[in-house]
């Protein structure tokens, strides 16, 4: 889609509103611009044509953002965040062999993706990763990315999905819970306090249908946005967990959380590797897809 020249709006302008905004004053927003007083007093005036409102009230020696501004003022914020990130990651790569964009969900980025990529840089030296956090779907067009790791269904507009693996929960709990709480079979986790994942809330109430029980209390005890923070709640042993097993691999093997019960249950949702459509035939992208599969099996 062809943009219109006269709806994009001048970087420099909307630094100047953002900086006068800040301030509260177009003589200090000069200053830290180095600018003069009236071209920042000129370049508001403009964007304020341009968009038709009033983005300032002038009140004595101040001024201050109008209804109009303050809510303009956010989506300016992230338009100058997202302008400094681009330059920034285009100097990263700028003497790099290649570089790879990747949209990772965050606890599986931070705890299975990172710990390997080492070996990945080490295949294809040269090679800048660039790695950002994404729980749900979003517009490759908007979002430039060159892959993205995604937990659902194998359903992405414009992009291709390959899966990677199912996922296979235990429960969990640090040692000292469990010496504290003996248990034989899952009836007992009754009273006991369970942790919860608030993007999945029926998880513990499935888990106990699946082992033959159905618990009044499936839905008591704290919750939290993320796996990595009910993982580390159930290492400070704050409850009983029930967490990807690939995601506490390390919690495992030092025996920092134990599995409580022998009754792993796979979810009905899958972890699959999304590649937009514009880059399918990309080297580095298909490099990776073929590593990362081998690392998965």
């Amino acid at each position: 889609m062809k943009l219109s020249r006269r709806l994009v709006p001048d970087i420099t302008t909307l630094q100047a509103f953002e900086c006068a905004a800040r301030h509260g004053s177009f003589t200090q927003a000069a200053a830290e611009l180095n600018l003069t007083q009236s071209a920042v007093s000129r370049q508001i005036k403009d964007l304020e044509s341009q968009i038709g409102v009033l983005l300032f009230e002038r009140i004595r020696q101040r001024v201050i953002l109008s209804e109009a501004g303050q809510k303009f003022l956010p989506e300016v914020r992230r338009l100058l965040h997202q302008s400094e990130e681009m330059m920034v990651r285009a100097m990263a790569s700028a003497r790099s062999d290649s570089s790879l964009s990747i949209a990772s969900l965050p606890t599986f980025g931070s705890r299975w993706l990172t710990p390997r990529l080492p070996d990945f840089i080490a295949r294809y030296p040269g090679t800048v990763i660039n790695i950002a956090s994404r729980s749900k779907p979003f517009d490759f067009e908007e979002e430039n990315f060159d892959l993205a790791i995604h937990y659902g269904q194998p359903i992405w507009a414009h992009a291709t999905c390959s899966y990677l693996c199912s996922e296979i929960i235990v429960p969990v709990a640090s040692p000292q819970l469990i010496a504290a709480h003996p248990m034989r079979e899952a009836a007992e986790l009754e009273d006991k306090p369970l942790l919860h994942l608030a993007t999945r809330p029926k998880m513990w109430a499935q888990w106990f249908e699946l082992n033959g029980s159905e618990m009044k209390s499936a839905y008591r005890g704290n919750r939290f946005d993320q796996f990595s923070m009910v993982i580390e709640a159930a290492v400070a042993g704050l409850g009983f967990g029930l967490v990807p097993r690939y995601l506490i691999e390390q919690e495992l093997a030092t025996d920092r959380l134990r599995v409580i019960f022998d009754s792993p249950m796979q979810t009905e949702n899958s972890y699959y590797l999304v590649v937009p459509e514009g880059k399918l035939e990309n080297p580095i992208t298909e490099a990776f897809r073929t590593w990362i599969t081998t690392q998965v099996e």
